[in-house]
């Protein structure tokens, strides 16, 4: 499996994770597509959470630590909010939409 990122072809797993991660823009739009959702600013600020939360650790966070990290940012975040935003599981299809490699684990550290 791969997805075409403005012209070029980035490698995915069985379960459409990229192997590698990329952080343009347009990935998420595209993976985000294949996954049918509709991006709104509040995926996006997600998005970025995890991004940023990758290249700090080199992986992204299970659910309890996601949801705690959201809630710094914003506190009425919610873990029903984050599963409204993505539906199979925010720690497992938040970072396959933000252009991420499988998580660790069940979800990440």
């Amino acid at each position: 499996m791969s997805y075409n990122i403005n012209g070029t072809e980035h490698e995915a797993d069985d379960l459409g994770y990229l192997i590698e991660p990329v952080f343009e823009d347009e990935a998420v739009r595209v993976i985000a597509a294949a996954e049918n959702i509709e991006l709104t600013d509040a995926h996006w600020e997600v998005v970025n959470y995890l991004r940023e939360q990758y290249r700090e650790v080199g992986h992204t966070p299970n659910f309890r630590n996601m949801l705690k990290g959201m809630v710094e940012i914003r506190p009425e975040i919610d873990s029903k909010y984050l599963y409204d935003l993505f539906p199979v599981g925010p720690a497992k299809q938040g970072p396959k939409v933000a252009g991420l490699p499988q998580p660790l684990g069940k979800g990440g550290y």
